[in-house]
């Protein structure tokens, strides 16, 4: 099967945004920070247009490493419609968080973190780097944004 022609890097990026505007759940790759295991999770998110934002358990394994290295990796998508994110983390108690963005997450995420007894924490991902790509043709020219600017207009 023949791949469709490669995205054009102005194609690419507004297709991650509505991806980020639209989809609910993504993959978060964090490790300790003493270099221990990594550690994969699915999450749910709300993008606001230049962060994401995520909620777990602080004592979870990807709290703590959260917390601890102030990184993340993130998978958004199938794998032949990926955008990897690599992201400074801000950890917020939920009496942090601005209400009006609480209920935002509960309303889009269809889970409240706020209304349960485990203590969590939502962590904000300012992202750095962000690369999208479909096929092996995508490869070359998948980077969009580097050290936090995007390389592309809309």
């Amino acid at each position: 099967m023949t791949p469709p022609p490669a995205r054009t890097a102005e194609q690419r990026k507004q297709d991650t945004l509505r991806r980020l505007e639209h989809d609910e759940d993504l993959w978060v790759a964090t490790a300790a920070a003493d270099g221990g295991a990594p550690y994969l999770v699915p999450l749910s998110f709300v993008w606001d247009g230049e962060t994401l934002l995520l909620a777990t358990p602080a004592a979870a394994p990807t709290g703590r490493n959260l917390v601890a290295t102030g990184t993340a990796r993130l998978g958004v998508g199938p794998t032949r419609d990926v955008v990897m994110i690599e992201g400074d983390v801000e950890p917020l108690a939920c009496d942090e968080l601005p209400e009006e963005e609480a209920d935002r997450f509960a309303a889009e995420t269809g889970f409240d973190p706020r209304r349960l007894t485990t203590r969590y924490l939502y962590f904000r991902v300012r992202p750095r780097r962000v690369q999208a790509w479909r096929e092996a043709n995508e490869l070359d020219g998948r980077e969009l944004m580097r050290d936090g600017k995007w390389l592309v207009d809309d």
